[in-house]
Formats: structure tokens, sequence, C-alpha cells
């Protein structure tokens, strides 16, 4: 009994000194109180309100996921489809998601117990003069060995679920990018459907300029024999000809360059792009801002959201940094067989096995810890001012888009009076040179005024289009979050 007790209380004392010396030695090692120094901005704090004073509010008017059907054109609807299923830019945002779904997986196995198996069979002669005893000494044999080796780190300061955070987080953030590269595409596609839609209306613009020009030189033959006009207004208006069917081609090969790059954003061959024809879009109704802008686009906008959780990844970078300050602890066993050669392998005299516990801290370590721990904390300040950035860039983005409607809205009802002025005054133009009165010039100058003023009204209406369909892009393209951010 008293071995007993003298043996407890020896463990007890080595038990105590290993405290002791542990408390001293983590002390060593010290973060020196290294903390981040940025802050995250609240985005409440970006008003707006007296800028959008006069946009209509509406809780409804955040876009649909599909937003792209708002235009009504069912062949715009079907190259979404096909894009969306065979885009390379899709596909790459998939994969990237698969490899930080991995990365959490891996970090997420140092929580567990780790069991490997492993045998061993070796062909091995014995030294003569070494402490193995005869008859081995100096033979040949067989050494075998089989065991099953377990292992487990005592996750006692949250390194291991720190690191397992951190890939979550960018997990998370590699999902909101594959969304953000859906909006992305979504968006090239179609801009480069508006463009197709344009350069048809001019080329329609173009085909009448040309109707009108074979008019006025028909016209003009007419007034040369009457000896009313000159050869110079002869050629003038011979000259019109050629250079509307040279506006028409060009037209025609940036038509052309469109349907393949509407291909290509599908993932097809050129081929495809000269199956689509002329786009079919619906007039876009006027603009709205959601009720809940303040609060709510730093959760509708992509980019915003995954630079958030970037972020909460680089804080749990901190976390892992902080815990390799303190002692890790391991867990270790073996049991097996072990014998020299076969005949007794299987014996239970053959067993072995093995249980211990390691135990490593950093105590000297030329400062490679606080560094590691200054890198992260920086790595975060910079995430964050880049979560900060990109927060008052949504917002400004918004208000960019609306403003730019409103504007619209009054240069489009200018726009149709100039137009229609312009329009005029080329009728009068061509009545007065049709009767006698006028002559080819008058007519030129008034074909070049309405002319200028058609392309402008196109450019009008095509851009009336896009700004609806960037401020569905600034809005978040109908993105909605499916996790939430933490408290800490």
């Amino acid at each position: 009994m008293t071995k007993i007790t003298t043996r407890f209380a020896r463990t007890t004392a080595l038990a105590t000194a290993m405290a002791a010396t542990l408390a001293l030695l983590s002390g060593c090692a010290s973060d020196g109180g290294l903390r981040p120094s940025a802050a995250l901005q609240d985005g409440a704090r970006l008003s707006a309100s007296a800028t959008l004073a006069d946009v209509a509010v509406t809780p409804a008017a955040w876009p649909a996921h599909d937003w792209w059907r708002r235009y009504g054109d069912a062949q715009l609807n079907q190259l979404a489809a096909e894009a969306l299923a065979a885009s390379p830019t899709m596909r790459i945002a998939a994969a990237r998601v698969r490899q930080a779904a991995a990365v959490e997986g891996l970090a997420e196995s140092a929580l567990s117990p780790q069991v490997n198996g492993g045998a061993r069979s070796n062909r091995q002669r014995f030294s003569e003069h070494s402490n193995v005893p005869k008859p081995l000494a100096g033979s040949w044999n067989w050494s075998n060995e089989a065991s099953l080796n377990f292992s487990y780190e005592l996750d006692f300061w949250g390194k291991n679920q720190a690191a397992v955070d951190a890939a979550l987080g960018r997990r998370l953030a590699a999902e909101v990018d594959a969304e953000a590269a859906r909006l992305v595409l979504m968006v090239a596609l179609t801009q480069s459907y508006l463009k197709l839609s344009q350069l048809h209306a001019q080329r329609e613009l173009a085909v009448s300029v040309l109707r009108q020009r074979q008019e006025i030189l028909s016209l003009t033959r007419k007034r040369l024999a009457a000896k009313l006009d000159s050869e110079a207004e002869l050629k003038q208006s011979e000259l019109g000809i050629p250079v509307a069917k040279g506006e028409i081609a060009a037209l025609g090969e940036a038509i052309q360059l469109a349907q393949t790059q509407l291909a290509a954003l599908t993932g097809a061959g050129p081929d495809r792009g000269a199956t689509i024809t002329r786009p079919q879009l619906q007039s876009v109704r006027p603009a709205e801002l959601p009720s809940t802008l303040s609060s709510e686009l730093i959760a509708r906008r992509p980019d915003v959201v995954a630079q958030r959780w970037r972020v909460e990844a680089l804080r749990s970078d901190i976390g892992v940094a902080k815990a390799q300050f303190y002692p890790s602890f391991n867990l270790t066993a073996l049991v097996g067989l072990q014998t020299l050669g076969f005949g007794q392998f299987l014996n239970a005299g053959s067993a072995i096995a093995s249980a211990g516990s390691n135990l490593s801290l950093p105590i000297f370590d030329g400062g490679r810890l606080r560094s590691n721990l200054a890198l992260r904390n920086a790595d975060y300040d910079v995430a964050v001012e880049g979560y900060n950035l990109a927060l008052t860039e949504a917002v400004r983005d918004v208000v960019s888009q609306l403003v730019s409607i409103q504007w619209l809205q009054q240069r489009s009802v200018l726009q149709a009076e100039a137009t229609a002025t312009a329009q005029q005054a080329y009728d009068l133009a061509a009545q007065r040179y049709s009767g006698g009165l006028g002559n080819y010039l008058q007519v030129l100058s008034a074909e070049l005024q309405v002319l200028a003023q058609q392309r402008a009204q196109i450019e009008l209406d095509t851009r009336a289009f896009d700004l609806d369909m960037q401020l569905v892009r600034a809005l978040g393209g109908g993105y909605q979050p499916e996790s939430t951010f933490s408290s800490r």
C-alpha cells in the first residue's frame, strides 16, 4: 500500500511539474495582443434617400432570378437556357465550388480519429555481433508485422474547428461566386442580344434610306431631263446609292459577328449563330426601387455576399493562427501482430499493442508564429476594406442606373420631338424638290438631319433596355442567399 501511495504521489508531482512547466513555457510564445484593425461597414449608413426621392418604391421591386424573361422574347429565353446549361463559364464556376467543398472535407477530417492499417514482411540476415541472441544471430529469417494505427488530435484550442470554419467560408464564397458568374454571363448574353436588336433596327433604317435615295435619284433624272438640274446634282444623287448599300453591307457584317458572339456565349459553334433571327423585345416598364434597398442590398448582390464570406473565412484563419501559440495534444495507439517467420503469425502470443500521447509546444520560433498571425490579421483587414468598397460601389451602382433611367425618360420625349421635326423638314424639302421649287442640297441636308435623329432614336431605345438590365444587375440579378453570416 505504501508503494502504491508513493508511486501515486510521484505521478501527481510529475504531472504538476509538467503543468507548471507548460504554463511557464507557453509565455515564451505569445501573440503579443495582435489584432485586426479594419471594421465592417454598415450598409444603412450609405443613405441615398434624398438622391432617389422621385423614384417609385415598392417591396416587390427586387428582380426575379430569370429576369431576362421580362423582355418577352422567346428566342432570348432559349439562348439563356442554352448558356446556363453549356457555357464553359458556368462549368468552371461549378468546378471551383467542388474544389472548395473538397478542401472543406479535408479540414473536417482533422476533427475525426485517424485509423491506418499497415503490413510489412522483410527477409533479413541478423548480425552475429549485435544484441540478437543465437540461434538468430548470423541467420536469415522473415520479419513480419501487421498493425492498425490510431491517432487523434485533441482540439483544445479550436484550431481544427477554426480551419473547418475557414474552409466553410471559402466554399460558400465559391458558391456565391458561381451565382455572380451566372449573372455576368446573363448580362453579357443580354447585352449582345440588345446589340443585335440595335443592328437590325439600324439595317432596317439603312434599307429605308436606300429606297428614299433611289426615289430621289429617279426624281433627279426627271429634273435633269426637264433642264431643272445639272449633271452635278445627278452625280451627287447617284453617289448616295453605293454609300447606302455600303452601310447595309457593314451592318450585315456586324449582325453576323453579333450572332457568332451570342453562339459562343451559349457554348455553341458559329452555326448556332446563323439560326438566330431578329430579336422581338417587348417594351420595358418604368423602373422601381425596392423599399428595403438599404437593408437587403448587402445580401442581394453576389459580389458583396461572396466578399463577406471571404471576410468570415479570414476571421477563422486568425483563429487558426492564434491556436498555434498553444500546445497540441495527440493520442496514439497501435494493435497488431509481429513474428519472426510465418509459423506463429496468427498465434495470440504474437500480438503487439501500444498506447500513448504526444505533446508539442512552441517555445522559441524566431517570431514565426507572430508574423503568421500578423499576416492573417492583415489579410483580414484587406478583405474587410474590400467588402466595404464593394458595398459602397453596390449602392453607387444602383443609384447610377436609376439616375440615368430618370434622365433617359426626359431625353426620350425630346428625342421623339426632334425626330418628328426632322422628318417633317425632310418631307417638305422633298415636296419642294419634286415641285421644282427647291434644290438637291436642301433635300440632302434634310435627309442627313432626319437620318441622324432616327439613329439617335434607335440608340435611345436600346439604351432603355440596357439601363433596365443594368439596374437588374445592380440589384443582384435575383440572387437570394441560402446561408447567413455569423454574429461574431
